[in-house]
């Protein structure tokens, strides 16, 4: 098991065929990517988004819809995951943490209930921990279906390929995954996180307030700090053109460093980066 993930297992065998599966689920949509890893290749992928927030339960209706009319998702896979998309999350030091107190750690920014399970990433390399809540229908159905599974969350994947990609970086350097209703934003000094954090926008002007934000906050300068922009956004686009208006230096994540599989779909960061 890799460091970061959490695995579910059950006494099974699962084929010894090359296959991942990768499933990345959201209230915003979700995602399937199976990986050829003979070959090193992308076997399949499909991306589903809704225009507004779904429940859980809806959630969960729609993937069973998609595992019974797709024909990929009945193939035998040596290795399955699952990423978990949500708000339901927060950082918090090595230091600090204890695993007794997962629920106060998450309920002064996130509505939890009593009866939520509530688990943990380790960010490799950085003596941090992702608290959050997974969802734990969409588990219990991968479970019931292929058994023995994996899963995380999204903001760990995020995370630590952004370190991957600045490890040989110095100064300040913020990054932007844009989606449809909402950006994670993640700013390193070095090879050290400094920041993360999520955010829901509805225009262009909540997108650059949350942003500049987070700078003042963290006195930093806008006219040093190093901005790379991924996701669903591109130069000519109206969050870009805002974001270069009040920040000296932007730019859109090069296609060579937006995933493993060097695929030009700059709009599934975490997913099509999750296989290592």
């Amino acid at each position: 098991m890799e460091i970061g993930q959490k695995i579910i297992q059950a006494n099974n065998n699962i084929s010894d065929r090359n296959l991942v599966l990768t499933i990345q689920v959201g209230l915003n949509g979700f995602s399937f990517l199976i990986v050829d890893r003979f070959e090193n290749k992308i076997y399949s992928f499909f991306d589903k988004s809704f225009e507004k927030k779904i429940t859980p339960e809806v959630l969960l209706e729609k993937i069973i819809e998609e595992f019974k009319s797709e024909e990929n998702l009945q193939l035998s896979f040596s290795k399955i995951q699952v990423i978990h998309d949500n708000e339901m999350q927060t950082l918090v030091p090595a230091a600090l943490f204890e695993e007794s107190n997962l629920s106060d750690y998450l309920k002064y920014n996130t509505k939890i209930f009593k009866t939520d399970f509530i688990t943990y990433d380790v960010i490799s390399n950085q003596d941090i921990m992702l608290v959050y809540v997974p969802f734990v229908n969409i588990n219990n159905f991968i479970f019931e279906k292929y058994g023995s599974f994996e899963y995380k969350h999204n903001s760990t994947v995020l995370i630590e390929r952004i370190l991957q990609i600045n490890s040989n970086k110095i100064g300040n350097n913020l990054f932007v995954n844009v989606n449809l209703n909402y950006f994670e934003l993640v700013i390193l000094k070095s090879s050290s996180l400094v920041f993360y954090n999520r955010f829901e926008y509805t225009t262009k002007e909540d997108f650059i307030y949350y942003i500049l934000f987070t700078i003042e906050q963290l006195d930093l300068n806008v006219e040093k700090i190093n901005s790379t922009f991924f996701g669903k956004i591109s130069t000519d686009d109206e969050l870009f053109l805002i974001a270069y208006k009040y920040i000296r230096n932007v730019s859109i994540l090069a296609i060579e460093k937006m995933n493993y599989f060097k695929e030009e779909n700059t709009s599934n960061f975490t997913i099509l980066n999750s296989i290592k």
